[in-house]
């Protein structure tokens, strides 16, 4: 009988791959691309080992100090503060100044004690503008720098798992690339959307049987805004329009899609639901604010909000397709924040997760913790849709 990690090394090479460290350029198979969006080109085989990550992520941009100066005052974060300077304030606080390394849950969930009495989340002010929202909250509450946030290393994939724990497997946003992803060893695989490019019930197919092939006890998938198919009021709307922005998802004929969901056989899939796994509540959603109206958008507000406010208390895992406000969703090429202001409003005020694993933002791939939850944005593609983001592991202890 293989072990664990052995069986997983077997599932890769089976299908065709090597968890060892490669050097050469590989090639990667050409994939169904959506209208407009760059296609898969090459990519270079990584170690299994994810690589750290630095201490930029709290380095905030100009524009978001911009105000701040304009007053005469510092700007807030570490925008302005040497290495050393930051080592030093966190060696005050008996910090690290590489943050916490290899963290698991237990680590950590003891500094923000559990919320108390029924919390009401109602529509933030900034909700509109989340990269004033950032500003505003930075400026005025440190709430997105140290000590309140820290950035998190991932767990090595070779560190053994702690007695007493489960171990999840983090992915999103393949895209159809899943042919050279080298899959770790876990308990529980939890993949966040955008696993098509348009939903075709070819591409889902093709994915199902990717985690067909993969040894994990439990996968449990939602969708992205990539999966028009599964959305049927996006479905709906998109047949009565004069031009198709989409032509070969407009040529699919209902009772070509209106199963769809159905195709994903080999996992749990979750809209606007919950599942129990090993002693674990997870909920899964799919909404993100709009953006070019792709599927499952909704306006920033009482929509979102809506949607956020069906969570229930005491979820362990949380998972949505796109951020929240702060945590991994800045966008360079815009210089801006895109994450929700009321999902993280309900995240850190209500509904208070272990986990909040999420993609949608290609560029924020990482993890960081708020000392309650720790957020993980596992988005496999970089912003040129290349699948070289490792899937992130995470440990959690056992209910």
């Amino acid at each position: 009988m293989t072990s664990p990690p052995e069986e997983f090394e077997l599932a890769n090479q089976r299908r065709g791959k090597s968890s060892a460290c490669q050097s050469e350029s590989v090639a990667f198979p050409p994939e169904p691309v959506a209208e407009g969006l760059p296609p898969g080109r090459r990519f270079v085989p990584r170690h299994p080992r994810p690589p750290p990550f630095k201490t930029s992520i709290f380095l905030s941009t100009q524009r978001e100090h911009t105000s701040a100066r304009r007053k005469g005052t510092r700007p807030p974060g570490l925008a302005r503060q040497s290495l050393g300077e930051k080592s030093q304030a966190q060696s005050d606080r008996g910090q690290s100044s590489r943050g916490p390394v290899g963290l698991t849950y237990g680590a950590m969930a003891h500094r923000n004690p559990p919320s108390q009495g029924k919390v009401t989340v109602t529509v933030d002010e900034y909700s509109s503008n989340p990269t004033q929202a950032f500003t505003h909250y930075n400026i005025n509450e440190s709430r997105f720098q140290p000590p309140n946030v820290h950035m998190v290393e991932p767990i090595p994939y070779d560190a053994p798992k702690p007695p007493g724990h489960t171990r999840f497997v983090c992915v999103s946003d393949t895209h159809s690339r899943t042919d050279g992803i080298q899959m770790p060893y876990g308990d529980i695989l939890l993949h966040t959307g955008d696993f098509t490019e348009l939903g075709l019930p070819s591409e889902v197919k093709k994915f199902n049987d990717w985690l067909g092939s993969l040894p994990y006890e439990v996968k449990v998938v939602i969708a992205g805004n990539h999966e028009l198919t599964f959305d049927k009021d996006f479905m709906a709307e998109l047949v009565k329009q004069d031009y198709y922005r989409f032509p070969s998802v407009s040529k699919l004929r209902p009772e070509d899609f209106d199963n769809v969901r159905a195709l994903l056989s080999n996992c749990t899939y979750l809209q606007d639901s919950e599942v129990t796994v090993k002693g674990f509540r997870i909920y899964g959603a799919p909404w993100t604010p709009w953006f070019n109206g792709w599927g499952f958008n909704l306006p920033r507000g009482q929509s979102l909000l809506d949607k956020w406010n069906r969570v229930p208390e005491g979820i362990d895992v949380l998972m949505t397709h796109g951020p929240p406000l702060g945590f991994r969703d800045w966008v360079p090429k815009e210089l801006q924040r895109v994450g929700c202001v009321e999902l993280l409003n309900t995240v850190q005020q209500r509904v208070r997760p272990k986990l909040h694993t999420f993609g949608g933002i290609h560029e924020g791939y990482g993890i960081m913790t708020d000392g309650c939850t720790t957020f993980i944005n596992s988005s496999t593609c970089t912003a040129s849709f290349q699948p070289t983001n490792p899937p992130i592991v995470f440990d959690l202890p056992n209910a």
